[in-house]
């Protein structure tokens, strides 16, 4: 009876407590997740759907059960107090380095011509996507420590940071992932105060980045292919330029109210390369429309702008900065793979989170809300 009256003593402390976290959970934000999540599992399935029964429905089993663990993962970030993050983030920075290191060596798989899974039974895990997570932690942790002051040395300290995994990811390669490092990374340094003399430098230094990668050896021949495709879409002897048209002939089929659930043909005769990850935007809109896909785009931004103003009302400049670097990976991630769906942007293999199939990206998306989450329960302790 004892731990009983306890736990019931504190259950009533807490609901009288104004300042309890419970007492203060986002509404919005729950319930943008909670509908792109939804809305991502009817994608993938309606994007996979085969002739075989065990086919059309292996995705669908997949997606939900990396929902569910996603789920879990969401719940424990919004409970465990986020200051912790603060003492646990160079550890975590440092596990994911490690398994950066590790899945480049026979430990790791290829798929597609990248170097980038651990097979773990019928499932796989990318190091690379809860690298995320890891570097927002450790910049934020840098950051808060900075406290708006980032001199020469200082920002070699950022770059530095940054740079070790970003290496690590192209080694795989993987261009996507690298990509929203560097807009997490440029997002935070922002955010913390990086003086306008460093942005120009950085800027040069980044379009000389690019150009060096278009003609490095670590890129593969399909990744060129891709990046060729969106400087000359003219080329048809580039695969990558077939795969844009029948993206944006999927998009056109849609109109303006879809074709249908299950009944887009660019969806389901699968003319559309990987349109359960890279494309998934395709089958969106083909399947819903315009109405479709701009009321899911709309969930979209208003989630970003609730993330934008949690960021806002931090507690301390920590949380602040782990809000940053959240809003950069959802909003970069967004912007890049519907360009790309329709053509205005290069093909980087970036998928749509909360709707493109994956599990260690659904797992690192809804992990980094529930950080977010954590923020703002907790803004008035």
């Amino acid at each position: 009876m004892l731990p009983q009256s306890i736990s019931s003593r504190a259950s009533k402390l807490s609901r009288r407590d104004p300042t309890a976290p419970l007492r203060h959970l986002d509404p919005v934000l729950i319930g943008c997740t909670v509908i792109l999540s939804i809305l991502g599992v009817i994608a993938v399935y309606s994007a996979t759907r085969g002739p075989g029964p065990d086919y059309s429905k292996s995705y669908l089993y997949k997606q939900s059960t990396f929902m569910l663990i996603g789920a879990g993962a969401m719940v424990f970030c919004s409970v465990v107090d986020y200051r912790k993050l603060h003492d646990w983030a160079w550890a975590f920075y440092g596990i994911t380095t490690a398994l950066l290191v590790l899945v480049v060596t026979p430990l790791g798989s290829e798929v597609n011509g990248a170097k980038s899974w651990f097979s773990l039974g019928p499932f796989q895990m990318q190091p690379a996507e809860f690298s995320k997570l890891a570097l927002i932690g450790v910049l934020a942790f840098l950051l808060s420590e900075f406290r708006g002051d980032i001199d020469i040395r200082r920002l070699v300290a950022l770059l530095a940071t940054a740079a070790l995994p970003m290496a690590l990811i192209m080694l795989q390669p993987d261009l996507g992932v690298t990509l929203i490092l560097v807009a997490i990374m440029m997002t935070m340094m922002l955010v913390g105060g990086l003086p306008t003399k460093y942005i120009a430098v950085l800027t040069i230094v980044g379009l000389i980045g690019v150009v060096g990668a278009l003609n490095s050896p670590l890129l593969a021949e399909y990744q060129r292919n891709r990046l060729t495709a969106f400087v000359d879409p003219s080329d048809t002897s580039n695969a990558a330029v077939y795969n844009i048209e029948q993206s944006q002939q999927a998009i056109a089929n849609g109109g303006i109210t879809g074709q249908g659930l299950f009944d887009g043909p660019q969806t389901k005769l699968g003319f559309v390369p990987e349109q359960q990850t890279d494309f998934i935007f395709t089958a969106v809109a083909e399947q819903f429309g315009f109405i479709g896909a701009s009321i899911m785009l709309f969930l979209y931004g208003l989630l970003c702008y609730r993330i934008w103003r949690i960021a806002q009302v931090s507690k301390d400049a920590f949380g602040t900065y782990l809000c940053a670097g959240v809003l950069a990976m959802f909003a970069f991630s967004a912007f890049e793979n519907v360009g790309m769906a329709m053509g205005i942007m290069p093909v980087t293999g970036i998928p749509l989170l909360l709707i493109s199939a994956g599990g260690s990206a659904t797992i690192t998306a809804l992990a980094a809300l529930g950080l977010v989450l954590n923020v703002y329960m907790r803004r008035f302790q």
